[in-house]
């Protein structure tokens, strides 16, 4: 009854050759939810195990095997000691040097706003349009010249409403989880490591002692990437839909999502196994990480099985002389699924937040003004973890129990780092990433890559031989490594040091970034001869309650992250708090929210304010900043040479 994918096929298989089974006798069970009812009607119900799924994992392991045991050893020889290499992690690098080099060569162009301030005439209600072309085409503007020569042609000129469009909008719901979009959600919305997220999913799904019901699996199995929701569990959804939120507010019928080619679609979506334990009912048996994320889970799913939300639109043409300004307006009119579950990524609004008054076409309108702004395109963003795994979902690299792993070996072996939220390739991801593409092409090939995880799918459907597949595999890539050896032949590639902003406080050298037992921090490159360290420091919003200076975050020791004044024992302020870039209406200090995201509204921390919130009333904490032998922040390695900066904790 081991887990119900390749992994637990392959345990199976390898228990039954362990302990000499007949094939005819070993019996196999598997169930997507861990309730009685589930696991009674599996055991009832045995299979034979399934060898194809077992070929299937046997050949992702072989050739897993190949990559890392082959490669990791010619990394050590030629770059550095302790780097691995391997089929999944390597393409995941270079998606992430490739994103850097696209923001490197990126060239910002020139846009503009042009909108037009407009009044009705003899009547209340003014509302703003922005420029859009003619009224039949779209026009962008991209310089000054070309807004001032609209503003001339309309600042003096007559002004109507050409067209009033209203009309009715609809939003469905996303589909339920599968563990690639939880782990994407559960890092936007409650800052979740994948890692982390799928070990609380793990508890969810193992079982949690429910007051009155004893110990339930909350969810189905967490590794899936199949939107196929069960019959009973769709059933069981509309019924509890009509009775707690009213008829109107069920689909009608069950909502079924195509599940993409190529998943495995015998599992299900992720879905809590009783729709009737909502979260509210088992919050108080919960950790506060397991309630945000069944909260999650749970929302998902119910949403999945609601009315769409329907808004009323209306769209407004201004024109004047020959050219046309639009404003448009989306209002809610009926919530379905978003009564449970918003989705921050669609706005309500489609237009501005401010209602359009009622205008009817011909209606003669006034000009109050004209502003323009000037704008630039962006790069493209440094991936996340989440848009990370997003992105090799949609390019079919690696498979849902990959997708956290990977992330946490890159970052770990310091193949690519995260700033803030984001990831960003090291030197060391760069120069391994230049050596793979030259001397292993395939290896970090996304084609490439995404073919072998189809190949490994053609093997569970039975419809390839495993070692066939390893035979293709493995000649090309043998050859490769020989021919690589012959000619990296007495070459060690070295790593380039990552150069600084920052200058050296003895000597006036750029400082250069190394990595030390407790992280990466900076240092002289004019070592032996200079010492001078420093860490690396991200500056936060807001300023100092205390003094006004800049507020960094800062990493103790032991891990913890925790928050100080750039003027160090000077001012003394230390907080576990995150700095937040609002300011309190009273005091106009900065605020502050509690390190946990989800949690409550940020808060004062100026015992001077009438709206100070003292520590024991800002609610849950780490147990770490909450205990009162918990660890004060201390330095970190790269802080040591300047310890009597480092600020100990206010009592």
């Amino acid at each position: 009854a081991t887990d119900p994918d390749r992994e637990g096929e392959a345990i199976s298989w390898h228990l039954k050759e362990l302990l000499k089974i007949p094939d005819e006798k070993a019996r196999r069970v598997t169930f997507n939810e861990i309730t009685k009812k589930v696991v009674q009607e599996s055991i009832a119900n045995p299979r034979d195990i399934d060898q194809d799924l077992v070929d299937a994992q046997q050949a992702r392991r072989i050739l897993d095997r190949i990559v890392g045991y082959k490669l990791s050893p010619l990394l050590w020889r030629k770059v550095r000691r302790g780097l691995s290499a391997g089929r999944v992690q390597s393409v995941a690098i270079r998606m992430v040097v490739d994103r850097e080099n696209e923001i490197r060569a990126f060239q910002p162009e020139e846009y503009w706003y042009l909108d037009a301030h407009l009044d009705r005439a003899g009547k209340k209600g003014g509302f703003v349009a922005r420029y859009y072309g003619t009224a039949d085409k779209k026009k962008e503007l991209h310089s000054e010249k070309e807004v001032e020569d609209v503003i001339a042609a309309v600042e003096k000129a007559a002004w109507e409403i050409g067209s009033v469009k209203r009309g009715e909008r609809q939003r469905s719901p996303s589909p339920p989880f599968i563990t690639s979009t939880l782990q994407q959600e559960a890092s936007r919305r409650l800052g979740l490591t994948p890692r982390r997220t799928m070990s609380i999913a793990q508890q969810l799904y193992e079982g949690v002692d429910i007051t009155g019901e004893g110990t339930v699996g909350l969810i189905t199995y967490m590794r899936t990437d199949s939107l196929r929701l069960s019959e009973e569990a769709m059933a069981a959804a509309g019924s509890f839909i009509r009775s707690f939120y009213g008829e109107e507010y069920y689909y009608g019928k069950p909502r079924r999502y195509k599940t993409k080619a190529g998943a495995q679609d015998a599992h299900e979506a992720i879905r809590p196994s009783n729709v009737n334990l909502t979260p509210e009912r088992v919050k108080k048996d919960l950790t506060a990480e397991q309630y945000r994320l069944y909260r999650l889970i749970w929302g998902r799913f119910t949403a999945s099985q609601m009315a769409n939300a329907v808004y009323d639109n209306v769209v407004i043409d201004a024109l004047s002389a020959g050219h046309c300004f639009k404003a448009n307006h989306s209002s809610l009119r009926f919530p379905g699924y978003t009564a449970v579950y918003e989705d921050p990524n669609e706005d309500e609004e489609t237009g501005g937040k401010k209602p359009l008054p009622d205008l009817a076409e011909g209606e003669i309108v006034t000009l109050k003004k004209l502003d323009k702004e000037q704008r630039f395109t962006e790069p493209p963003a440094r991936y996340t973890e989440a848009t990370l795994i997003r992105a090799m979902e949609e390019k079919g690299i690696g498979r849902p129990s990959t997708y956290a792993p990977t992330i946490s070996t890159i970052t770990g072996r310091e193949y690519v780092a995260k700033e803030g939220k984001y990831l960003k390739p090291t030197s060391l991801g760069e120069v391994v990433t230049g050596l793979m593409e030259e001397r292993f092409p395939d290896i970090v090939d996304l084609k490439f890559t995404a073919h072998m995880e189809d190949r490994l799918d053609e093997i569970e459907n039975g419809k390839i031989d495993w070692k066939n597949v390893l035979e293709d595999f493995y000649g090309d890539f043998d050859k490769e490594l020989t021919e690589a050896e012959k000619a990296l032949e007495g070459v060690h590639i070295k790593v380039p040091d990552e150069v600084s902003d920052e200058v050296c406080d003895k000597c006036g050298r750029h400082l250069v970034v190394k990595s030390g037992r407790f992280g990466r921090f900076l240092a002289c490159p004019g070592f032996p001869e200079c010492n001078f360290t420093k860490p690396i420091v991200i500056e936060m919003p807001g300023r100092c309650p205390k003094c006004g200076g800049r507020i960094f975050k800062r990493t103790s020791k032991k891990g913890y992250t925790y928050y100080a004044c750039e003027r160090g024992a000077e001012c003394g302020f230390m907080t576990w708090d995150v700095p937040v870039k609002d300011v309190c209406p009273s005091c106009g200090k900065t605020l502050f929210k509690l390190s946990g995201k989800g949690a409550r509204k940020p808060f004062c921390v100026n015992p001077e304010c009438d709206m100070f919130v003292p520590e024991e009333k800002r609610g849950y904490r780490r147990k770490a900043a909450a205990d009162k032998t918990a660890e004060k922040p201390q330095e970190s390695s790269a802080e040591s040479t300047e310890k009597k900066d480092t600020p100990k904790e206010d009592k």
